[in-house]
């Protein structure tokens, strides 16, 4: 199979040439389209595989960032028979779309990656909910890749249209579609948003119709599904691994387990602007240039609120993704101050060994 069906381009192969210059091993290029529970399946010209990370690899890494995930083009060693392959090293990404871990206030958890839009996926059931599309707009903008936002379950809903514009007033300029994967409404548009070799992923809560809309958009029934809990409108977990679809129309998909907490990690400045413009644009009419938009006269942002013209659970949205975003951006920095410490220490350890045995020498 040809690579440049799973995206393969001249930068791409332009890297791997470099990698294979400096190497004495004998590599081939491949996509990594599948992860379950630390074993990889990667795509080559020639077959597809399973791979284990090397250990030159995992202990060279100095983060979770650093290692690979589905949608990444690695260099991969074959095997000489039917066993694993050997992966040796991760080319240069486009994107890549991570989250802070739950209950793990530095631990990443990659997504995928080199993605070209990810697609936010919310039900127009009992289960939607505004404020974590705002969330997932953060981490979007963050990975590097375009968003857009798919309501599914439109044919649940009396007014998708008005739902469409709530949610278009929240991401100004970002693609908003209504769509049921029961009836095929908006599956075309969704298909328009992953043209032929561009790659797209799923991010949404479980329950909301990633693994339908997945089976729909491939025309075969190749993902499990499970209907919600009819309590709370909430889902199941049905999909345990990720995985890269490429879909009759030559777009590619990843597709995961459905995610309830999207923690931030601390980098997304740019990306909270980005997902919060009208809020900006509102404060740059406030009195103080360093308003906090709370207790300050000639405030604009408090003044949208009073008026109505600014949802108030939209502004204290932003205010508590700022304010996460501080925290583990502390958090970072203090681990990185002692993990440098730490070789500093170890630096100083060597030296005076160094001394000492040259020393004993003379």
């Amino acid at each position: 199979m040809s690579l440049e069906t799973f995206g393969w381009g001249p930068q791409l192969a332009q890297a791997f040439s470099l990698l294979v210059e400096s190497s004495p091993l004998p590599l081939v290029p491949g996509r990594v389209v599948r992860q379950a529970r630390g074993l990889l399946t990667v795509q080559t010209a020639e077959r597809t595989l399973l791979a284990r990370t090397a250990g030159r690899l995992l202990h060279q890494s100095s983060s979770a960032e650093s290692l690979p995930t589905v949608g990444d083009w690695v260099a991969l060693q074959l095997p000489p028979g039917e066993g694993e392959g050997m992966l040796h090293a991760v080319l240069p990404r486009r994107s890549l779309l991570a989250r802070r871990e739950v209950g793990r206030e530095r631990e990443v958890q990659l997504i995928a990656a080199n993605l070209d839009v990810v697609l936010l996926v919310a039900g127009l059931d009992g289960n939607f909910n505004p404020r974590r599309i705002e969330r997932a707009l953060t981490l979007a903008w963050t990975s590097g890749a375009s968003p857009a936002v798919l309501l599914t379950k439109a044919d649940l809903h009396d007014d998708a249209d008005a739902v469409v514009e709530e949610v278009s007033a929240l991401a100004p300029g970002v693609p908003v579609l209504a769509l049921s994967s029961r009836t095929g409404e908006g599956l075309d548009a969704v298909r328009a948003l992953i043209p032929e070799h561009r790659t797209g992923a799923l991010l949404g809560s479980s329950g909301v119709g990633k693994s339908t809309l997945v089976n729909r958009l491939l025309g075969e029934s190749r993902l499990a599904t499970q209907e919600v809990r009819y309590e709370d409108d909430k889902g199941r977990h049905t999909t345990t691994h990720r995985e890269l679809f490429r879909l009759p129309h030559g777009g590619l998909l990843i597709d995961g387990p459905g995610m309830r907490e999207l923690g931030l990690l601390g980098e997304e400045e740019k990306a909270i602007e980005q997902a919060f413009t009208d809020i900006l644009e509102l404060a740059e009419g406030c009195r103080f240039r360093d308003c906090t938009h709370q207790r300050e006269p000639g405030c604009a942002v408090r003044a949208a609120v009073q008026s109505g013209a600014l949802p108030e659970a939209r502004l204290l949205s932003f205010e508590k993704l700022q304010k996460e975003k501080a925290f583990q951006a502390r958090q970072s920095s203090t681990a990185l101050q002692k993990e440098q410490r730490r070789i500093d220490k170890s630096r100083s350890v060597q030296g005076w060994e160094i001394t000492r045995a040259k020393r004993r020498r003379d």
